[in-house]
C-alpha cells in the first residue's frame, strides 16, 4: 500500500473542516463521526470544546494540551479529550490519525 488510507476510506465523503493543509475522510453514523485526517503543514489549534474525542496516531506529532496539562502523542498512541474539556494544541506536518468524535455533527462533508 503506497498510501496511508486505503481505498474504502479515500472513497468516504471529505470532511469539511476549515484547518489549512488537511485532508480528512468522513465516516458518519447515527450518534457519532470518525474521522481518518492527515496534515501537509504545521497546525496551531487554538483553544476550543466539544463533545468526546478518542484519537489513534497513525502517523507523525500532535502536542494536545487538555484542561492545562500538555502531552505529546506519536504513532501508536491514543488519547482521550473528555466531553467540554478546554483544549489547544500543536500539529505537525505529516501528522495522521483515525478520531472518533461523539458527536453526530461536528463536521460536514464538503459540497
Amino acid at each position: 500500500m503506497t498510501t496511508l488510507f486505503p481505498k474504502p476510506i479515500m472513497e468516504l465523503p471529505e470532511a469539511d473542516i476549515p484547518i489549512k493543509g488537511i485532508k480528512a475522510y468522513l465516516s458518519q453514523g447515527e450518534n457519532h463521526q470518525i474521522i481518518f485526517m492527515k496534515f501537509a503543514e504545521d497546525v496551531d489549534l487554538t483553544e476550543h470544546s466539544h463533545e468526546e474525542q478518542w484519537g489513534i496516531v497513525l502517523e507523525g506529532k500532535i502536542e494536545l494540551i487538555v484542561e492545562g496539562i500538555k502531552n505529546t502523542y506519536s504513532k501508536g498512541d491514543r488519547y482521550f479529550i473528555p466531553s467540554g474539556a478546554k483544549h489547544s494544541g500543536k500539529i505537525f506536518a505529516g501528522y495522521a490519525d483515525m478520531t472518533f468524535f461523539n458527536q453526530k455533527d461536528r463536521y460536514k462533508t464538503k459540497r
